[in-house]
């Protein structure tokens, strides 16, 4: 049986997604490459125009503009090759993997798929649409209307009934507050799977009852990948395990088949209209086509370089209340370096932290806090200057090079106490100047009753969280100062502690320091990996801004200015954001606030990965070492949840850059002189404008530092241009 829509929706589905891609470029600063983009574009319409020859029906370019639009909102890579083989391959799809006249697989879902788990430089970006409310009920809303118009929209129901059943029970279950359930279910890209993908009408069984428990199965299983193996692409995972049962439910329970509508009376049968009945396909001989045509689009991406001279870096210290971490991750080794801004007595020092696993003591280190802050002057945002060239030097090397070039170059622990059941000491070592206890508890109230009884200070309301943590198969890692060894060390700061662990779980616990803090916190994430830059996958990662020219009295108050501009920054995108403020391969810097950190201090950091002299380049630096630095102001109303983060494949630099050019300060007498100070008031205008923007300060107070609040004088006396020329 067989029912045909009376009005064809893809041409609204492809509006739909065309206006989410320029929402996530313009307003949600998407990092979507337009090579990329274009290479998936032309993939996609290579493999529909491949197929439809071999298949003899008609060319329809609908289904591969909406297969591409997908790619683009959800596909992240730097390689046109990679994304025009992800568009071939899921157009491929509907003509090679196909049952009963239909796709065996969702085709965007396949692609997916197949890139995460064949490509090393290749991700999806789960955190990037934020969650906020009102970005979560746009994207509900225009999806509700492109699912209501396929009539399909009980599937997409049916999935949201069963994962926000699957997410809240297993809130309930461990005793998480609501806000955190309900942050995970406005995430725009949950909202884009289940209004988009999972509602594909070619690739979801024919009934009611076949779509509700399809609906289900995958709730169930990508909530299996999420919470058990800690995949932030659980859905995709899911969708593509369970499209094999589709065809045993369209079997078991059969409906109507969906068709589109032809585009007229007299349109030829396409793809999307086929069925075994009515329309003879031949079965595609050479699917490889389609492949081989996209590999030839393959473009270099090079990387940015910079130029100019350091003066000055916004270091940790400019933040009050600032946690330094760095996590160094290969696979699912882990070693975490955890370094404390405590500054009273060491005997009120008490360190909870929740671990994934239980701790040997070998697993423990005291990290050296020279690397650390090595590290921090290395990916610190950081001010560089340059001083503008006399202009007549200038104008006469340009002469020079036309004449002889014909072109102008370019510029280039203690006993037990209360309910010694309930809380287990798995280990206690003393390692350096800590006594370190492993914990275990079969009860978050006797956990916390045992850390109270025996010093440790915890905050009011701690219960539920550490009640959370127990029910993942969390253990605890509980640290003190020890006295003596902190006085026989004679340390006047307390070093950081090290952990090393194997986990799946990539995730960094911020709960337990919200509870009572008075006012928003500051934490410095620093990664090192081996494939790429890390972001978070529930809640935005957002770049900040880089590359601006600022007037040179800002030489004097860069602190100032860069904490203006990360709180005018942090208001902006509403307190929600984690901000990248640094991206780059360790082997190398331009410019340079530090220089690279050694092979040694990288292995003291945790960089299990760096063996051998071969992997050491000039000074010993290292190769095959990518550092990001994030910053995240937080508290418990605006990231309810622990950091949860991934590795992407992406390896292009980014640095906070801020740049002062200095006017030339000779005597410039030339036709080309009178030119160059024109550009240099209009560049000082624009400098302060950008400065106001940036950093939120008053437009008059920053002209007066910048010397605009009075009439421009010519450099040269004021006097006229033509007063000079017989001079």
């Amino acid at each position: 049986m067989q029912a045909r829509i009376t009005r064809d929706p893809r041409p609204w589905q492809i509006g739909v997604l065309s206006s989410l891609l320029l929402w996530g470029v313009f307003a949600l600063d998407f990092e979507v490459r337009p090579v990329p983009a274009l290479a998936a574009l032309a993939g996609a319409f290579a493999a529909q125009w491949v197929g439809a020859r071999a298949t003899r029906i008609g060319f329809d370019p609908r289904s591969a503009l909406i297969t591409s639009l997908s790619l683009a909102l959800l596909l992240r890579t730097g390689s046109p090759v990679v994304a025009a083989a992800a568009g071939a391959l899921a157009v491929g799809s509907k003509f090679v993997l196909r049952w009963n006249g239909k796709h065996l697989f969702n085709p965007s879902c396949l692609a997916l798929v197949a890139v995460l788990a064949l490509v090393d430089g290749a991700w999806v970006s789960t955190g990037q649409w934020g969650s906020t409310a009102l970005g979560a009920f746009a994207v509900a809303g225009v999806g509700m209307l492109v699912a209501f118009h396929n009539r399909r929209s009980d599937v997409t129901w049916a999935f949201l009934a069963a994962w926000s059943a699957l997410v809240l029970g297993r809130a309930l279950w461990l005793g998480d507050p609501l806000e955190i359930p309900l942050h995970q279910l406005s995430s725009g890209a949950f909202l884009l799977f289940a209004f988009f993908m999972i509602s594909d009408p070619r690739t979801i069984p024919d009934s009611r009852a076949g779509r509700v428990l399809f609906a289900a199965a995958v709730a169930g299983v990508a909530g299996t990948i999420r919470f058990g193996l800690h995949e932030p692409t659980a859905l995709l995972w899911a969708l593509f395990t369970c499209a094999p049962l589709v065809p045993v439910l369209d079997r078991l329970l059969p409906g109507e088949r969906h068709l589109w509508t032809p585009s007229g009376p007299a349109a030829p049968p396409t793809l999307d209209d086929d069925n075994r009945e009515e329309n003879s396909m031949r079965p595609i001989r050479r699917p490889a086509v389609a492949l081989a045509l996209a590999l030839g689009l393959a473009l270099p991406w090079e990387a940015v370089a910079f130029c100019g001279f350091f003066v000055a870096k916004a270091d940790t210290q400019l933040f009050n209340r600032a946690s330094q971490v760095v996590i160094a991750r290969d696979g699912g080794r882990t070693v975490v370096t955890m370094a404390s801004d405590f500054r009273g007595d060491p005997k009120e020092f008490a360190m909870v932290i929740p671990v994934p696993t239980f701790i040997e003591r070998g697993q423990i280190n005291v990290g050296d806090p020279a690397a650390l802050a090595h590290l921090d002057a290395y990916t610190a945002p950081r001010l560089v200057e340059y001083h503008d060239p006399d202009p007549c030097q200038v104008a006469r090397l340009e002469r020079h090079a036309m004449k002889s070039l014909g072109y102008v170059a370019e510029d280039a622990a203690e006993p037990e106490a209360a309910r010694p059941r309930s809380v287990r000491i798995e280990a206690q070592y003393t390692v350096g100047e800590y006594d370190i206890l492993i914990l275990s508890a079969d009860e978050s109230d006797a956990l916390a009753d045992w850390l109270r009884s025996n010093g440790y200070r915890i905050p009011s309301g701690a219960e539920p969280v550490i009640g959370s943590y127990l029910k993942q198969g969390m253990r605890f890692f509980v640290a003190r100062v020890n006295l003596e060894e902190h006085a026989r060390g004679g340390y006047q700061k307390l070093r950081p502690l090290q952990v090393a662990y194997e986990s799946a779980k990539f995730m960094l616990p911020i709960r337990l320091g919200t509870l009572n803090a008075d006012g928003p916190q500051e934490l410095f994430l620093y990664t090192l990996t081996r494939r790429g830059r890390v972001e978070t996958t529930n809640y935005r990662t957002v770049k900040l801004p880089t590359g601006s020219e600022v007037p040179p009295f800002v030489k004097a108050e860069f602190g100032e200015f860069y904490t203006s501009l990360f709180d005018r920054q942090t208001e902006r995108h509403d307190g929600r954001a984690v901000f990248l403020e640094y991206a780059w391969d360790m082997a190398w810097c331009d410019p340079c606030a530090a220089d690279p950190l050694s092979v040694d201090e990288l292995r003291g950091l945790g960089v299990s990965w760096l063996h051998d002299g071969a992997r050491r380049g000039p000074k010993s630096q290292a190769r095959d070492v990518f550092v990001t630095r994030l910053h995240v102001r937080y508290d418990r109303a605006r990231f309810p949840a622990d950091l949860q983060l991934q590795e992407t494949g992406d390896r292009s630099n980014f640095q906070g850059r801020y740049v002062l050019r200095h006017p030339f300060a000779g005597d410039a007498r030339c036709a080309a002189a009178d030119g160059y100070w024109q550009q240099v008031r209009r560049r000082q205008e624009r400098e302060v404008e950008t400065l106001a923007g940036l950093t939120g300060w008053d437009l008059t107070e920053i002209r007066r530092k910048a010397g605009l609040d009075v009439p421009w004088v010519h450099p040269s006396g004021g006097e006229p241009w033509w007063k000079r020329l017989w001079n």
